[in-house]
């Protein structure tokens, strides 16, 4: 049985009452208090009046899904949220990644692999983040340029519309180029708020932003290194 070391409060979301007994009896016997909600908007209103821990919220939901439901918890909160989806589908995937989840089960699961997520989401969220060391406010490699300080990511001059969470993970890397970062070395890196992210859901950054610079012309922008991590990669031409 998986334990969490300290009581935090995780608000289940989701129109199947089947589903929530499920993760409540689970989560109870991880040792965490748990608070249900069976639609979006009752989930606004306990995320407002209980400040939950954590949200496991399902994405396909009557009058509000959980997308509408993540995008309006981000305006104002930082909670971490776990999405639960119907669909093993890529968009949902990386929509919910971009709308500030951080971390994703698709149905059918495991109430012991829901309860580890988010047992390993609290634990990065409660960590705190490494000091920041930066010498410069502009990183060159190639034809990629960073503007570290306007955070603002450049091919060959012309500007590539990151999200926070890649721009994070691209400057991670192309601050030491020669660097191999396993998934959890750049997890270190983003800690802190915001950022309670898992190995899965760095690998969905990762195509994101490959799919975004081969937009912009780019092919080799990160390398992988099979059984390791990743690393910049040339950042010339193909």
């Amino acid at each position: 049985m998986i334990l969490c070391p300290m009581p935090r409060t995780v608000l289940v979301v989701d129109d199947d009452s089947h589903i929530r007994q499920l993760l409540v009896f689970a989560l109870s016997k991880a040792g965490f208090d748990t608070i249900e909600a069976e639609d979006g908007e009752a989930a606004l209103a306990l995320a407002e009046s209980a400040s939950p821990h954590l949200i496991v919220l399902d994405i396909n939901m009557p009058r509000m899904d959980g997308l509408e439901v993540c995008r309006r918890l981000r305006a104002t909160s930082d909670v971490p949220v776990l999405f639960l989806s119907s669909r093993d589908d890529e968009i949902d995937r990386v929509l919910g990644i971009e709308l500030g989840a951080d971390d994703y089960v698709v149905k059918p699961f495991s109430p012991r692999e829901v309860v580890a997520r988010i047992t390993a989401i609290l634990r990065r969220a409660a960590a705190p983040p490494p000091p920041e060391v930066r010498a410069t406010n502009a990183i060159r490699a190639g034809r990629l340029a960073l503007d570290l300080d306007g955070w603002r990511a450049e091919w060959d001059g012309a500007e590539v519309p990151l999200t926070v969470t890649e721009f994070s993970i691209l400057r991670t890397l192309a601050a030491m180029p020669s660097k191999v970062f396993s998934r959890d070395a750049i997890i270190d890196r983003l800690r802190g708020p915001g950022f309670a992210l898992t190995d899965r859901t760095i690998d969905s950054h990762v195509r994101n932003l490959r799919a975004k610079f081969a937009e912009a012309g780019a092919g080799n922008v990160i390398e992988t290194r099979t059984g390791i991590g990743y690393r910049l990669g040339p950042c010339s031409d193909d």
